[in-house]
């Protein structure tokens, strides 16, 4: 049996400031900013990242975990 269900909750963490927080990723558009809750900090994806999930996240975005690509 495979599995096709995606994970839909990830913690984001802070580069900044250390802060992590769980959050739910949305499974029809990619996360592109996100801001630290505790020192503000706008993240923003890295480089060759989708997403901030795929960039900051425990778990990478749906359209990644189903190997699909991401917003393309």
């Amino acid at each position: 049996m495979s599995m096709t269900t995606a994970i839909l909750e990830s913690t984001l963490t802070c580069p900044q400031c250390g802060h992590a927080r769980q959050e739910t990723m949305p499974t029809d558009a990619c996360q592109f900013f996100y801001e630290c809750e505790r020192c503000k900090t706008v993240l923003s994806p890295k480089a060759g990242d989708c997403c901030v999930f795929c960039s900051y996240g425990t778990v990478k975005c749906p359209p990644m975990q189903a190997q699909r690509g991401c917003c393309g």
